[in-house]
């Protein structure tokens, strides 16, 4: 279990840094991100949060309750326990599942004032190696992204709940979890769960 936290951390790590602008895997400065838009997008051409979620505070403070855990147990499976991870970019939960080694981690990427501008940005320079943007999640517009570190059972998946701040999901899973083939719809229902729970703040 110890050697399976550790590769979440420095995954989830390296996806913070991403969404916090840091630099590309290059080396290079970091990426600069376009002023905002006022015709339906915001910073670097991502698309504008329409209704936008301002009351986060209390997330952003405990991300471990975003989701009641009988909520999030219907999604993944049971919980064996949960941790607050502080990070440079935002405080993120990681719940830690009894099928091990499962983990999803998840939270507010309070250090990234340029929400899902900040992929857009990095991702027209050339800096990511996965960038993809999906279906709206409950109304709120997503992308599924990665430099380097892709895999089964993996998925990052970011969610824009205002121009400035960005909902991330991180689901690591072993091919005996049931979603082990489909990380990134897991993620999409943790997000929306989260979503839900957020609008209703």
């Amino acid at each position: 279990m110890r050697a399976s936290a550790t590769v979440l951390t420095i995954a989830t790590l390296a996806s913070l840094a991403l969404l916090g602008g840091c630099s590309d895997k290059n080396g290079n400065d970091p990426t600069p991100t376009g002023a905002p838009s006022p015709t339906g997008s915001s910073s670097a051409g991502a698309p504008a949060v329409k209704d936008p979620i301002t009351n986060t505070a209390a997330v952003e403070a405990d991300p471990c309750s975003a989701i009641p855990a009988a909520e999030l147990e219907a999604i993944t499976g049971k919980i064996k326990r949960s941790r607050t991870e502080d990070m440079t970019a935002g405080k993120g939960c990681t719940w830690v599942l009894e099928l091990s080694p499962n983990t999803i981690n998840a939270g507010l990427v309070t250090g990234n004032k340029e929400g899902l501008g900040t992929l857009y940005a990095q991702h027209a320079a050339g800096s990511l190696t996965t960038f993809k943007p999906v279906d709206p999640i409950d109304g709120y517009p997503a992308v599924v992204y990665a430099n380097g570190g892709e895999g089964k059972g993996n998925c990052t998946l970011a969610v824009g709940v205002r121009d400035d701040l960005v909902y991330n999901v991180i689901p690591r899973l072993s091919n005996e979890h049931p979603s082990f083939a489909d990380p990134c719809g897991m993620a999409t229902k943790v997000a929306a769960a989260a979503i839900k729970n957020l609008k209703g703040a």
